[in-house]
């Protein structure tokens, strides 16, 4: 029988983030460290199963739960991969397609909302002196939504609400971070891919899957995710907005990490509710 962690008490030496803040995401082959602003964009991590996918994600949620002007939206249809963030979560969506639809309409309702009011004050964007939450949107396995639960309606309807997020969700304060552990042409179409101004890819079993990440003809230029070893978990290629895929090792978070961030990030979070 599964018992349940005791978590630690242990508090975290950091103040509260904003997501205005780069989020540090590891090191680069070099040593320097891999620091990228999330703010108007979006980020796809994929990669064969045990490459470090989830460590990737991790550092991600960790520095959303700690930013007080972040909403947070967890969609893990295994619910166990973010579900140690579930405390800090506004929204927590497991393998429930029909909540999962609900949640994205009342998003895509939200950010519809927000453009209606750019447009009313002549703005291009939100900016960090709005009094306005950014949501980002988490999607923990991807394909599960997309091709593996509910009516293939329903899983087309999720791939056009998330493909419209990811389109136009940026300006409007919308990030989305969408991760698989199947980075194929059906659960990643090139369609949705290119929309994602950052790709990090863990290691795939071909050049073809690593291509599906990065983009077509990066891996015969030679970025190629299939060519990081089995035991290197965590290293993978990021490829950012216009560069070039750079070869970095994601910073790891134990689960001991991670309790304690959460506790601290709940009390971040409960001084935000209380002013």
């Amino acid at each position: 029988m599964l018992t349940r962690k005791k978590t630690r008490p242990d508090t975290v030496p950091v103040a509260g983030l904003t997501i205005y803040d780069p989020v540090h995401l590891g090191i680069y082959e070099d040593g320097f460290g891999v620091d990228i602003e999330l703010i108007w964009r979006n980020i796809l991590l994929a990669g064969e199963p045990g490459a470090g996918k989830s460590v990737g994600l991790n550092n991600i949620v960790a520095h959303a739960a700690l930013c007080p002007d972040v909403s947070l939206w967890l969609f893990d249809g295994k619910q166990v991969e973010l579900g140690l963030w579930r405390e800090v979560a506004d929204l927590f969506v497991g393998p429930d397609i029909e909540r999962a639809l609900l949640a994205l309409e009342r998003l895509q309702a939200e950010m519809d909302r927000r453009y209606r009011e750019l447009d009313r004050v002549r703005r291009r964007k939100i900016d960090r002196h709005d009094r306005v939450d950014v949501i980002m949107v988490v999607i923990d396995e991807l394909a599960l939504f997309s091709a593996t639960m509910g009516t293939k309606d329903q899983q087309e309807q999720f791939v056009r609400l998330l493909r419209d997020l990811v389109a136009r969700g940026r300006a409007a304060g919308v990030i989305v971070v969408a991760a698989t552990q199947r980075p194929s042409a059906d659960i990643i179409p090139t369609s949705l891919r290119d929309l994602f101004g950052y790709r990090l890819a863990y290691r795939c079993t071909t050049d073809s899957s690593s291509d599906i990440i990065l983009g077509r003809g990066w891996a015969v230029q030679g970025y190629d995710a299939s060519n990081i070893a089995p035991e290197e978990r965590g290293v993978a290629l990021l490829l950012a907005e216009g560069g070039l895929p750079r070869r970095m090792k994601t910073a790891y978070l134990t689960d001991a990490d991670i309790y304690s961030l959460v506790e601290y990030a709940r009390q971040l979070r409960t001084r935000k509710t209380a002013a």
